[in-house]
């Protein structure tokens, strides 16, 4: 099993409308708006890196109001 977090930047106002939308994903274990560079983190659970990478370029980007994501890969069990 892989874990990782995903660093969400949303466009201005977007932050409550894509926290569901990001939470309703698979693979998405938690979602959370944060105030800080970033807006939501995801906490991701998947069964191989390519899962975790697919989900956060494929998946979070192609969400309308998503302007940026850096994915942090968990390296403790």
């Amino acid at each position: 099993m892989v874990h990782a977090f995903i660093m969400i930047k949303t466009a201005a106002g977007e932050s409550e409308r894509l926290v569901d939308a990001i939470r309703d994903l698979g693979s998405v274990a938690e979602a959370h708006i944060v105030a800080g560079t970033y807006d939501i983190i995801a906490e991701v659970d998947a069964e191989e890196v390519y899962d975790i990478l697919k989900t956060s370029s494929s998946r979070v980007q192609g969400l309308q109001g998503v302007v940026d994501t850096k994915t942090y890969i968990s390296m403790d069990g």
